[in-house]
């Protein structure tokens, strides 16, 4: 599926992102969150075995990987999710309510993102800052954020790769100076739920990986998809598995079980205290910030290119696909806003919730619809149904634990989104009366 350039905005370049820049931008989308602001949360049921968590996460996400993959090698396009649900289902009601759905959901992706910026900013700063100045440091991070993504997406694959270079590189030093005063012991902590407090706790770190499906939205700006797309996507996951593996077991050696729930807005800075002292907890508070930052870069960069694909095959208003300067439409425009409007009016843990359970559905959508595909793509259909099947378990244990012990506020408004995204849909198409177009696949 190709699309026209808007008016105003600068054509993108074949082989503007690389399969460094790609892997890069994926590397980004999924380390903005997971060690940096939900560690402490998913600690509350996994207890100490939150390693085992984000290896479970990693692997359910490694189905909806081969499914994306897949897809994107024989049909990219910078749509990349968005161009799948309507390659899958068609002209009708479920792609595009789906993809009026997943734009909202990578928008509350990058509310959870910029909270946890502010949320590191406010604790790094040397005197003590009321509480509502969290929310002006995370809007004002998306506002800066979408002003780099206008000017272009080299610039936003550069960019990726200059901060997941630091922040792996401090990753690195925290991990070797961690080796020195890691306790082992720590792993006979009693806490959590159990086996299924750890599945609880991998539903709600499976925000941490969405930000594979961001590297589909790339697809369209390399040189040879059908080859660099896959290895992309499955290294920037592999990176990030290993990441969040060898790092949470260093963070439970390193601090109480305890500790960890008290300081869920900022672990990880904690265990660098106790890894390197002061100095520790400012290199990690840096490098939660590049981490987050670098997912709020990476997110809005997949959900302008989302935006601007369905409004152009026609599941959203034209607008959206305008341009406004160099590379910038209104769709980048509006999901930076709907971004602030989140971040204003949610709390860290209610976002990071409602991002997991929105994802866990447009992946398992995606993968199902896929199987009517699976001819042409050349996927294995038994992977497919692995994929559908443990995005369905997680979503369902997840939502039942958000039931049973969040406020009704997270899960109603998830709702409440779900359903507005294709009553939207529908009253949109009664009253413009505009169907998609597609079109053959560019190589």
């Amino acid at each position: 599926m190709t699309t026209a350039t808007p008016a105003g905005a600068s054509a993108p370049k074949k082989g503007a992102i690389t399969v460094a820049s790609a892997t890069a931008i994926g590397v980004g989308g999924m380390m903005g969150a997971g060690l940096y602001t939900l560690v402490g949360l998913a600690a509350t049921t996994a207890g100490v075995w939150i390693p085992v968590a984000f290896l479970v996460g990693g692997l359910v996400s490694l189905f909806s990987v081969y499914s994306y993959a897949k897809l994107g090698a024989k049909f990219p396009s910078r749509g990349g999710a968005a161009a799948f649900l309507i390659r899958c289902f068609g002209d009708g009601l479920i792609a595009g309510g789906l993809n009026i759905f997943q734009f909202l959901g990578w928008i509350i992706a990058m509310a959870l993102y910029a909270a946890g910026f502010a949320g590191y900013a406010r604790d790094l700063l040397p005197f003590d800052t009321p509480d509502w100045s969290g929310k002006v440091i995370g809007v004002a991070l998306v506002v800066v954020l979408v002003g780099v993504n206008m000017i272009g997406s080299k610039l936003v694959g550069r960019s990726e790769l200059f901060v997941i270079g630091i922040e792996l590189a401090i990753i690195a030093i925290f991990v070797v100076a961690s080796f020195f005063k890691a306790d082992p012991d720590r792993f006979h902590q009693v806490g959590g739920e159990g086996a299924l407090g750890i599945l609880f706790a991998a539903g709600l770190l499976y925000v941490t990986y969405e930000g594979f499906g961001v590297v589909t939205n790339s697809a369209g700006d390399m040189k040879n998809p059908a080859k660099e797309l896959p290895r992309a996507m499955y290294q920037a996951l592999a990176i990030v598995i290993v990441v969040y593996v060898v790092v949470s077991a260093l963070i439970v050696m390193l601090l109480p079980l305890s500790g960890i729930v008290e300081n869920q807005g900022h672990v990880f800075a904690e265990a660098g205290r106790a890894a390197l002292g002061h100095v520790g907890f400012v290199v990690i508070g840096a490098a939660a910030l590049l981490a987050t930052a670098s997912g709020v870069n990476a997110t809005l960069f997949g959900d302008a290119n989302l935006a601007y694909t369905v409004a152009k095959e026609g599941e959203m208003p034209e607008d959206f696909a305008r341009g406004v300067w160099h590379s910038g439409t209104w769709g980048l425009l509006i999901a930076g806003g709907l971004t602030c409007a989140f971040v204003v009016f949610f709390p860290l843990s209610a976002v990071g919730q409602m991002a997991s359970l929105a994802f866990l559905i447009v992946y398992g959508t995606v993968s199902l619809g896929h199987l009517r595909l699976a001819d042409q793509t050349g996927a294995k259909r038994p992977l497919l149904w692995l994929a559908v099947l443990l995005n369905l378990a997680l979503f369902c244990l997840l939502l039942g634990y958000a039931i049973h012990t969040g406020p009704a506020s997270t899960w109603i408004t998830l709702l409440v989104v779900l359903v507005f995204s294709f009553v939207a849909e529908y009253v949109y198409r009664r009253v413009t009366g505009r169907h998609l177009t597609l079109h053959p696949p560019r190589f």
